[in-house]
């Protein structure tokens, strides 16, 4: 009898103990949800300032880590297999290009999308977008490494490239290596940008700089250590950007307490979501396509150029090879802060908060002008140093690229305002704008300049010659670039002071309607 009322009495005990478990798991449950609604929700109410130095700081350091790729194949190939290393490089860039242009496409478009719809307090859309952003990219992905492989595809890209035949075995071999791998870029890549979204940007930094070092270790293996030249470079690239994109992966999936969550039941492709998301990305993969052309056509000119000058062609492909992965390089900051503003530029404008949308605009454009002016003094007065780190050593060789960088680059403090004033369009759903201010600088001006320039600059200044023409170009499409965005953010500033105007009136009407 006691034993049987041990046991009634026990059973609700049990049951008490159950339900208090079941309450303390739904109040952990609400106060988790409350602090990721707490971590996205404050880029409508925190200092801009703060935010934008915070968000900054690490998306700055990751573009330049993720820029590192480049930089690292090209001095270890420099100091491993010498001028023919950087040649073959140079060679293989633009279908490089292409691949970060996919990822730009699927990855950019997916968090802008992303972010405006968290703005709009629409979560479950916002992990839809999220879950058919990595399924896109891993379609690309797949697509890409067969076409890499097909010899009457790649053959024409390499001519198209402009490659020789002593650089086009190498530049093949390096591309159809990275070809294999590089659903880790565009998947690691492309989701990213939605960690920093998620209100984790140092997170974001982390799996960026963990894929960098290791490449950097597998190049000093592969390359300097077991002499594998351009393949072994291509095979570090290939493993540090698989490093990083399992990092990215693991955050998504295994993570406790994160706003946004990669889920199986949001891979299959909805029609309308890839469409925003493709539509929100165009800019910028137009950016890196149209990066993509003008490189076909700078290395074009490089070898018909570079053939009549005492450099000669296969020189004159890696000097202003490394002039291009050095420009490429220094814009990755400036390019840093412009997708470090775009979930506040896009939360704040999906959330209608006018006036936060205007200062995030003017903090990014004065924090880029501000970053963009310190590289070029860098620039300027270390010019020779940063180019004998490529591994050049003859020393006329190392005057001309020098000389190509500093005009390359002479108008980089304004280029940062340029990047910052197009990405805004695109961070706040307006993509036919920002393709239109994203495709100025290459295809509406540096094209005809490229074609123009060779054969007026030398009648104009005998000093210089064609050659020198091809990086003369450059600054002056910046220049025309930057003075067009100013144009355009002009008229929208203008847009933002209007909205906000009739924003406070209405908000006044309603006040004193409430008073009556």
């Amino acid at each position: 009898m006691k034993h049987e009322t041990e046991e009634n009495c026990g059973a609700p005990g049990g049951e008490n103990e159950s339900s208090s478990g079941a309450s303390v798991r739904h109040a952990s449950k609400q106060g988790e949800n409350r602090a990721m609604a707490d971590r996205v929700g404050r880029m409508g109410t925190a200092s801009i300032p703060k935010l934008a130095v915070e968000f900054a700081i690490p998306a700055i350091l990751g573009m330049v880590v993720n820029g590192a790729y480049n930089l690292i194949d090209s001095v270890f190939l420099g100091h491993g297999a010498g001028e023919i290393g950087l040649s073959a490089i140079t060679v293989a860039s633009p279908t490089m290009t292409i691949f970060l242009a996919l990822a730009m496409l699927i990855g950019a478009g997916g968090n802008a999308l992303c972010a405006l719809r968290l703005g709009e307090g629409k979560h479950d859309e916002a992990e839809h977008i999220l879950g058919n952003t990595a399924m896109m990219a891993v379609l690309v992905s797949a697509v890409l490494a067969v076409l890499a492989h097909i010899p009457f595809i790649v053959e024409p890209v390499l001519t198209l490239s402009s490659a020789t035949d002593t650089v086009r075995p190498y530049a093949r071999e390096f591309i159809q290596i990275v070809s294999l791998g590089c659903i880790f870029q565009i998947v690691g890549m492309g989701l990213n940008n939605f960690i920093r979204t998620a209100g984790a940007p140092n997170r974001a930094l982390v799996t960026m700089l963990i894929g960098a070092i290791g490449c950097t270790v597998f190049n000093a293996v592969f390359v300097l250590w077991w002499g594998w030249g351009v393949a072994g470079s291509a095979w570090a690239t290939v493993c540090g950007q698989a490093i990083s994109c399992a990092t990215v992966i693991w955050y998504f999936t295994k993570t406790p307490g994160v706003p946004l969550r990669l889920r199986r039941r949001y891979f299959p492709v909805k029609a309308k979501l890839a469409r925003g998301i493709l539509s929100l990305g165009a800019a910028s993969f137009a950016v890196q396509a149209a990066g993509a052309v003008v490189n076909f056509f700078i290395n074009f000119m490089l070898v018909k150029y570079g053939a009549l000058d005492p450099i000669g062609a296969d020189d004159a492909l890696a000097s202003v090879g490394v002039v291009q992965r050095i420009g490429m390089f220094v814009i990755l900051p400036l390019i840093g802060v412009s997708i470090a503003i775009q979930p506040l530029l896009g939360f704040n404008y999906g959330a209608k908060l006018w006036d936060r949308v205007k200062t995030t605009l003017k903090v990014g454009s004065v924090g880029a002008t501000v970053m963009g002016t310190v590289m070029w003094v860098a620039i300027m007065v270390f010019a020779p140093q940063i180019v004998g780190f490529f591994g050049i050593k003859e020393q006329t060789l190392v005057d001309f690229t020098a000389f190509a960088l500093r005009v390359d680059l002479i108008f980089l403090p304004l280029i940062g305002f340029q990047i910052v004033g197009a990405n805004y369009f695109q961070a706040t759903g307006q993509p036919a704008k920002s393709i239109i201010l994203s495709l100025t600088r290459q295809i509406l001006f540096l094209l005809p300049l490229l074609f123009v320039l060779p054969e007026t600059l030398p009648t104009i200044a005998p000093m210089l010659d064609s050659l020198d023409a091809v990086y003369f170009a450059v600054p002056l499409a910046d220049f025309l670039a930057v003075f067009t965005v100013l144009i355009f953010v002009g008229m929208e500033v203008r847009e933002l002071k209007r909205r906000s105007a009739e924003a406070k009136a209405a908000v006044a009407v309603k006040g004193a309607k409430a008073h009556a």
